[in-house]
C-alpha cells in the first residue's frame, strides 16, 4: 500500500490518524511539528501527507510551500487539516500548493475517502511523470540519432574531400626530399668548382648562399612531412569515426577509443590566453578487448571528456589573471574480473552541488547558458552506457574541487541491446574510399614531365 506521513502537534490526532490509516494497510509515519515533518518528508518521500494547518514554528501552509517547491517532493499529494471554513482561507491554502482539505473535527469516512482519492491522483500524476520522462528519453534519442546521422555524413564527406589533396602532398614529399638531396650535391660540386667560374657567377653563388638554402630546404621538407602526417592522422580519425558509427557491434580496445576521442578534442586542451591548458594523465590497466557499439561508445566518451573540459574551463577562466596550475583530467582503467572492466574519469574542474549532481543524467537538464548546452550530453551517455551496453555509471563531485565519473562495462554486450546507428553511407562517401598515395619508381622520376606523379586537385 501507500506510504503516508501524518503531521500534527496534537498527539491524540496523530494516534487516531495512525490507527485509521494502518487499518487500511498503509505504512504510516508520524511527525509532531512542521520541522520534523519536513525532515521526514525529505528522507522518506511519502506518497501522501496529511498535515495540520496551525502548528507552532513551521506551520502547515509554509510546509506545503516547501514541499511543492522541492523537485523530489513536488508530486506528493498534500491534505491540510483545518478548522477554517472561510473561502479566503481555502484559497490561500490552494495557492500554497495544498491539494485537498479535511475539516476538523475529523470525520472518519470522509478522511478515508479523501485519502483514497488523493492516492489515486498521486498514482496518475506519477504515471504521467513516468510517461513524460520516457517521452523525453525518446526525443533525446531521436535528436541524437538524427544529429549523428548528419554528422556522420558530414565527417565522411570532409574526410573524402581532404583525401585527394593530402595524397598529392604526401606522395610528392619523397620527390621533394630527393630533389633537395640532389640540389645539395649540385651545390657541393658548384662550391668545389667555384674557382673555375667567372667573377659574376662566383658573386651570384656567394649571394645565394647554397649551404643555407640546402639546410633550410631540409627543415622545410621535414615540417611539411610532419604536417602531412598530422593531417593524415586527422583524416584517419574522421574516417574511423564515420565507419564505426555504422559498424554495429565490434570488439575493440577501449584505450584506442579513449585516445582517438582525446585526439579529436586536442585543440581544447592547449594553452590559450588566460587558460593554462589541460594535462591528460593516463593510468591504463591490462584490459581485454570489449564488445560494444563502437560509434555510440565513442560518442559517450566524447560527451564525458567535453563536459570535463567545460568544467575545467569554467574553473580556470573565472579569474582574470593567468593561472599557474594546469587543468587535469585523470583516466584510469582496470579489469574488475573476466566479465567487466572499469573506467574512471577525474577532473579538477568547477565541480557540482548535490542539487545539480542528482539531475545530470536527466534529459534536457543543463546549467550552461542558453545556446551553449542542450542538456542531452550526459543523458545520452547514460543511455549508451546503461541501456545499450548494460553497464553502470555514477558521479561524485565536490564544488570548486572537481568531479569523478565511474563507469563499469561488460566485456560482452548482451543480445538485448539495440543498435541505433544509421545505414551505411553511399560508396562515394565511404570511409574505405581513402586511397594511398601513388608510388613511383626511380625510372619514372627520371622523366622530367612524367604524368605518373600525383597531380594537384583541380
Amino acid at each position: 500500500m501507500a506510504k503516508i506521513l501524518a503531521i500534527d502537534d496534537d498527539i491524540t490526532v496523530r494516534i487516531t490518524l495512525q490507527d485509521l490509516l494502518e487499518s487500511e494497510g498503509h505504512e504510516v509515519l508520524l511527525a509532531a511539528d512542521g520541522k520534523e515533518g519536513w525532515e521526514k518528508a525529505r528522507s522518506s518521500r511519502p506518497n501522501l501527507i496529511v498535515c495540520d494547518w496551525m502548528m507552532p514554528g513551521l506551520d502547515g501552509l509554509e510546509l506545503t510551500r516547501r514541499i511543492k517547491g522541492d523537485r523530489v517532493l513536488e508530486k506528493t499529494f498534500v491534505i491540510l487539516l483545518t478548522a477554517r471554513e472561510q473561502i479566503d482561507d481555502r484559497v490561500e491554502g490552494l495557492d500554497a500548493g495544498a491539494d485537498d482539505f479535511i475539516a476538523k473535527p475529523i470525520e472518519t469516512e470522509e478522511l478515508l475517502a479523501r485519502i483514497r482519492a488523493g492516492l489515486r491522483l498521486h498514482s496518475l500524476a506519477q504515471q504521467l511523470a513516468d510517461s513524460l520522462e520516457r517521452l523525453q528519453h525518446t526525443q533525446a534519442q531521436l535528436v541524437h540519432s538524427e544529429k549523428m546521422s548528419s554528422l556522420g555524413q558530414l565527417v565522411a564527406g570532409v574526410a573524402h574531400e581532404i583525401n585527394n589533396p593530402i595524397a598529392f602532398i604526401y606522395g610528392n614529399l619523397d620527390y621533394v626530399e630527393t630533389y633537395a638531396r640532389d640540389f645539395a650535391e649540385i651545390a657541393r660540386i658548384a662550391q668545389t668548382a667555384k674557382e673555375n667560374l667567372d667573377a659574376s657567377d662566383r658573386d651570384k653563388l656567394d649571394t645565394l648562399d647554397p649551404e643555407y638554402i640546402v639546410e633550410d630546404l631540409q627543415s622545410i621538407t621535414f615540417s611539411m612531412r610532419r604536417g602531412a602526417e598530422r593531417i593524415r592522422q586527422v583524416v584517419k580519425s574522421l574516417q574511423q569515426f564515420s565507419h564505426h558509427d555504422r559498424a554495429g557491434q565490434k570488439r575493440v580496445d577501449l584505450h584506442d577509443c579513449i585516445d582517438n576521442t582525446l585526439f579529436s578534442l586536442q585543440h581544447r586542451q592547449e594553452v590559450r590566453d588566460l587558460f593554462p591548458g589541460i594535462e591528460i594523465v593516463k593510468d591504463y590497466g591490462d584490459l581485454p578487448e570489449i564488445e560494444c557499439f563502437v560509434g555510440d561508445l565513442n560518442q559517450a566518451l566524447f560527451h564525458l571528456f567535453a563536459n570535463a573540459i567545460d568544467a575545467i574551463e569554467s574553473q580556470f577562466l573565472k579569474s582574470s589573471q593567468p593561472q599557474n596550475d594546469k587543468g587535469k583530467i585523470e583516466i584510469r582503467t582496470r579489469a574488475i574480473d573476466d566479465d567487466r572492466i572499469a573506467l574512471t574519469l577525474t577532473d579538477n574542474g568547477v565541480g557540482m552541488e548535490e542539487s545539480v549532481r542528482s539531475h545530470i543524467f536527466d534529459p534536457f537538464f543543463t546549467t550552461k547558458p542558453v545556446g551553449k548546452g542542450t542538456g542531452l550530453g550526459l543523458s545520452i551517455v547514460h543511455r549508451i552506457i546503461v541501456q545499450q551496453h548494460g553497464g553502470t555509471i555514477c558521479c561524485n563531485s565536490i564544488p570548486e574541487k572537481g568531479s569523478e565519473f565511474y563507469i563499469e562495462l561488460p566485456v560482452c554486450v548482451e543480445n538485448f541491446c539495440v543498435d541505433v546507428s544509421e545505414e551505411d553511407l553511399p560508396d562515394n562517401l565511404s570511409a574505405n574510399s581513402y586511397s594511398s598515395p601513388q608510388k613511383h619508381t626511380r625510372r619514372e622520376r627520371d622523366k622530367p614531365h612524367s604524368s605518373s606523379r600525383p597531380i594537384a586537385p583541380q
